[in-house]
């Protein structure tokens, strides 16, 4: 279920103080009930689904990331020099200390993502190329059966006009074809390793 900004605004992420002239493009509750610890098997399914590039499920989301991966190939969006840690100085320089010391993340393997903290409430992710900056925000929170879930929020910022445009120009294939497939393919997920986080430790 898509959910208003303020979802992801009012609450006390760390991310704030760090993402501050990022703008919060879309906020989504996550099919992923469970209990006020489980944030870590959300990250670790993330990670291992992350870990082969990002992708969803169904044909119209695959065709949708299909054609982006080509069209950036061709544009050269997404040359290694075009992004962070090169056009785009990281986030992980604006951590404070507590954040850059503690726990950093998954290695996400070939996804453009890279992890920038975690702790047990929040984890976040940058990635960048010649069109975006953005950060992938997933947090867990109480929802209203009593128990957690998670929550994602996407936070981007574009690079100039190009990137304005090419968000606005995006944007009905995100909802229409990206974000059911994602949440549809997260929640399946979650159902099927029910029993390996209920195993004992």
């Amino acid at each position: 279920m898509r959910l208003p900004r303020t979802a992801h605004t009012d609450r006390p992420w760390r991310i704030h103080e760090i993402a501050g002239d990022f703008t919060v493009e879309d906020v989504w509750a996550l099919p992923t009930p469970g209990g006020p610890d489980d944030l870590v098997w959300l990250v670790r399914q993330f990670a291992d689904g992350m870990g082969g590039g990002v992708k969803g499920d169904g044909l119209v989301s695959r065709a949708l990331f299909t054609v982006r991966w080509k069209l950036g190939a061709l544009l050269g969006w997404d040359k290694p020099g075009s992004g962070v840690g090169t056009r785009l100085p990281s986030l992980r320089d604006r951590l404070p200390a507590d954040l850059r010391d503690g726990p950093r993340g998954p290695d996400l393997g070939s996804s453009p993502f890279t992890s920038l903290y975690q702790r047990d409430d929040e984890w976040a992710a940058e990635m960048g190329n010649k069109t975006v900056h953005a950060v992938m925000h997933i947090g867990w929170v109480p929802d209203a059966s009593g128990g957690h879930r998670g929550q994602m929020a996407v936070l981007v910022k574009p690079n100039g006009l190009f990137g304005a445009l090419y968000m606005a120009a995006i944007k009905p294939f995100r909802y229409i074809g990206v974000y059911p497939a994602l949440m549809r393919s997260i929640g399946r997920e979650w159902e099927a390793n029910a029993a390996r986080r209920r195993a004992p430790m």
